[in-house]
């Protein structure tokens, strides 16, 4: 269990997220303002990333909650075409080829209520 555990935020349940599916935004805020994280399940594992594109500082999805490209295997920027790796972030299409998208920690516990996806804050992105 990470230090921030306490400060963790439920995201939502572990259900909710099915490989190469929707995914989850979260409002959030930065030291440059306000920003969105998002949640997406790859692999059979839970990932969440800053809602920014290491090209364009814009937002990935193409509508709410969509990430993932046709076949489900990539995140894909809607705006330049940008191809991520789900599970690592890394560019490896497009215009940022190697760059990266910032992660968020991300933690699946059991609760009262059943398994869910939880968020550990950092510091320097934290929920709105």
């Amino acid at each position: 269990m990470s230090e921030t555990a306490e400060n963790a935020v439920r995201v939502c349940a572990s259900d909710e997220l099915v490989d190469g599916g929707a995914g989850v935004r979260v409002n959030a805020t930065e030291a440059s303002g306000d920003a969105v994280v998002f949640f997406v399940r790859y692999g059979g594992e839970a990932f969440g990333y800053l809602n920014r594109c290491a090209h364009v500082p814009m937002e990935l999805d193409w509508a709410e909650g969509q990430f993932f490209e046709s076949s489900g295997l990539y995140l894909m920027c809607a705006t330049h075409g940008a191809i991520y790796e789900p599970d690592t972030g890394k560019c490896v299409g497009g215009p940022c080829r190697g760059a990266r998208l910032r992660p968020v920690k991300v933690e699946e516990r059991d609760t009262p209520e059943g398994r869910a996806v939880f968020w550990l804050p950092d510091d320097a992105l934290r929920p709105a």
